[in-house]
């Protein structure tokens, strides 16, 4: 069961003809959702990493902006 609220925001969007039906919505809504946690979970993993290499002194200095695309790329 939606609140008011969503119920109202799906059936404005079913009205704007970007979609045919609230299943429609909500699917396209779930699946970003979904998107949107993954990628999340990367991140949260990600800065862990950071973290514990920080912690361990593993740090690299970087000295200019390019540097640091020279290093995400690898070419450091």
């Amino acid at each position: 069961m939606l609140t008011p609220e969503l119920e109202s925001a799906v059936k404005a969007k079913v009205a704007s003809g970007m979609y045919n039906n609230a299943s429609e919505v909500i699917r396209e809504a779930l699946r970003k959702s979904l998107i949107q946690e993954q990628e999340n979970q990367l991140l949260s993993r990600e800065a862990a990493i950071g973290y514990a290499q920080l912690q361990a002194g593993q740090t690299v200095e970087v000295k200019s902006e390019q540097h640091f695309i020279d290093l995400v790329r690898g070419k450091a």
